[in-house]
């Protein structure tokens, strides 16, 4: 059974930092891109950042390069999101997200964890 399960959400004032987590099981991490997302009420959803699956190459939003940094530990089956300098309009659900193209496109996603950035 697939699983992506996030974890590290909550209320942040903003300029604040948090870590997000997603953990997955039940298929092979280290063969998948793996993309945080996230969607704020009211608005499309947004990708914020994406890692490749040996974790050589990363891609960001334009809007949180520099303060956001995404990682994974194929060992763990873990990818992380780091974000700092966290600002209001931030504020949205995070989800991981799993992706193989090849040789067919497979595509996972998780419940989402939710981040808070207010004073």
């Amino acid at each position: 059974q697939v699983q992506l399960v996030e974890s590290g959400g909550g209320l942040v004032q903003p300029g604040g930092s948090l870590r997000l987590s997603c953990a997955a099981s039940g298929f092979t991490f280290s063969s998948y891109t793996m993309n945080w997302y996230r969607q704020a009420p009211g608005k499309e959803r947004e990708l914020v950042a994406s890692i490749s699956s040996a974790g050589g190459t990363t891609n960001y939003a334009d809007s949180v390069k520099g303060r956001f940094t995404i990682s994974r530990d194929n060992a763990k089956n873990t990818v992380y999101l780091q974000m700092n300098n966290l600002k209001p309009e931030e504020t949205a659900v995070y989800c991981c997200n799993a992706v193989r193209r090849w040789p067919t496109l497979l595509n996972y996603w998780g419940q989402g964890t939710q981040v808070t950035v207010s004073s």
